[in-house]
């Protein structure tokens, strides 16, 4: 009987260590998994509901943990993460790629450079507009025709980013760091890929040509400092610097509205932790 006692006792508590083992373990993970719905979540960069995030993400690492089919890991964060910003770049670039998505739009609209500016308002006050609107027009059309080749360049970027990476874009409290990223990680690929799309388009639309003809018009004015800026280089890179400030207008979006995407993975990562 007393070896029984003994028995009962030690088994007892290898029991009781073994429960609280399990129960320590899930506790971690529920609190790992808070972690990254609270990641996840301050995408949204929206304050008033941060404080339901707790509660939200609480309930959600809950019924992940219990095994109910729908839980996330941080693969799936990353991986959301990585789609959203894929979608804004193919909005951004498909708006600039279109007939007058640069011409038409004031914000990123390919204008003389600085130093010809001189020039533009010599030539417009001998009669000479029509030329300078040309040289205009045809910077603009280039750039239009160049923007699709940044769309590769970018989302090589995006899938070599790590989920530590990712995860730290989103919750940075600089609202354009996916873009400041892109322009780090793709800038020198993008000039390589644009300026001979560039210099070709203007060569074909004989803008090159225009060009030419603009600056010996100037120049030739009497009392005038000679000017003469690459044109291919400059609309390369007025071009680039208009995407990414369409990039940027589209991470915006994302920021403040990260379930307008319509995919399922991010439904599902961001709805698990919003409630959608």
């Amino acid at each position: 009987m007393f070896f029984i006692n003994i028995s009962f006792t030690y088994f007892g508590k290898e029991i009781e260590n073994t429960f609280r083992s399990i129960k320590t373990k899930y506790n971690h993970m529920k609190k790992t998994f808070l972690i990254i719905a609270v990641n996840i979540l301050l995408i949204s960069n929206s304050h008033a509901q941060f404080g339901n995030i707790l509660n939200k993400a609480e309930n959600t690492a809950s019924s992940a943990i219990g095994g109910n089919g729908g839980a996330i890991t941080q693969g799936d964060a990353a991986n959301a993460i990585k789609e959203a910003l894929s979608n804004g770049i193919k909005k951004g670039v498909t708006q600039v790629s279109a007939t007058d998505g640069y011409f038409a739009n004031a914000a990123i609209k390919v204008l003389m450079p600085p130093e010809a500016k001189k020039v533009e308002d010599g030539l417009r006050r001998i009669g000479q507009g029509a030329l300078v609107d040309k040289v205009i027009l045809q910077m603009n059309r280039s750039a239009e025709q160049a923007a699709p080749k940044a769309t590769q360049i970018f989302l090589d970027a995006i899938s070599h980013l790590s989920i530590s990476d990712a995860l730290n874009l989103v919750q940075s409290k600089q609202q354009d760091a996916c873009t400041q990223f892109l322009k780090k990680a793709t800038t020198d690929a993008l000039v390589a890929a644009f300026k001979p799309s560039i210099k070709t388009a203007l060569d074909a639309t004989h803008t090159t040509e225009a060009w030419s003809d603009m600056m010996n018009t100037y120049n030739n004015i009497p009392f005038v400092s000679h000017v003469n800026p690459d044109l291919p280089d400059y609309a390369t890179h007025k071009a680039i610097d208009g995407l990414f400030y369409m990039i940027a207008q589209e991470e915006a979006k994302i920021r403040k509205d990260p379930m307008g995407q319509a995919s399922a993975l991010i439904k599902k990562v961001f709805g698990s932790v919003l409630g959608k």
